[in-house]
């Protein structure tokens, strides 16, 4: 499986983006998937995450902001955000297994995308 995650780019505090992780070579329908976020300094953090029966789970910082989605027919996966803030400045990874359930431990991810930059000016 491939992910390629694509739509980062610059936008200023309280604005919205989408960005989205497309697979190739396996079927995110049946898969949990999540988002990850590194930004400078900082660790790791899970972002959001589904799993293939649709249940989400959210990040404090970011819950009631930012909505995790899948369209099984474009084997795509999305993160809306909204309300962003400045310390939502990171790179953004999308993650997938072949798990059953909701998965927020990384080390669960088979599959990673590249990272897409997500820059919040002030």
């Amino acid at each position: 499986v491939q992910l390629q995650a694509f739509g980062g780019g610059l936008v200023q505090a309280g604005g919205s983006l989408r960005i989205s992780c497309r697979a190739s070579g396996g079927r995110l329908s049946i898969s949990a998937l999540a988002w990850y976020r590194v930004a400078p300094g900082k660790q790791r953090e899970l972002v959001a995450a589904i799993s293939a029966g649709g249940n989400s789970y959210y990040g404090d910082s970011v819950k009631g902001r930012f909505a995790i989605s899948r369209d099984n027919a474009k084997n795509t996966m999305y993160l809306q955000m909204n309300g962003l803030k400045p310390e939502d400045t990171a790179v953004y990874y999308c993650a997938s297994a072949f798990k059953q359930g909701l998965r927020t431990r990384a080390l669960e991810y088979e599959y990673w995308g590249q990272g897409t930059q997500v820059t919040v000016s002030s």
